[in-house]
């Protein structure tokens, strides 16, 4: 299932869309300590973290997650969107807390 298929199932806003959409997720990963992230995010897994800013979409680069979502609302800069833009990383975000919004997920793509 794609980047974009897994946000509309899962009713999540597309934040930064880049190329990011057409990626497959093949698993979900929740983290909010970055270093954590980058270690152990398995690649074409979507990442969700409360931390919107240009060092977790650089992390989310690294570690070749699928793309990155928001929970809680959780806010990005202007730099972040951006930065993902240009790395081609899509953004997603969701009122959900880290655990519903895996659970969607995981609902989604099995």
């Amino acid at each position: 299932m794609t980047v974009e298929q897994v946000a509309i199932k899962c009713g999540f806003d597309v934040v930064c869309a880049g190329d990011g959409l057409t990626r497959d997720v093949t698993g979900v990963f929740c983290c909010d300590l970055l270093s954590w992230a980058m270690a152990r995010a398995p690649a074409d897994s979507a990442w969700i973290t409360v931390m919107g800013n240009i060092n977790a979409i650089a992390v989310a680069v690294l570690a070749d997650t699928s793309c990155l979502v928001l929970a809680e609302n959780a806010a990005i800069d202007q730099a972040a969107i951006a930065k993902a833009t240009a790395q081609g990383v899509a953004v997603l975000r969701t009122e959900q807390p880290a655990f519903e919004a895996a659970l969607a997920i995981h609902e989604a793509i099995h």
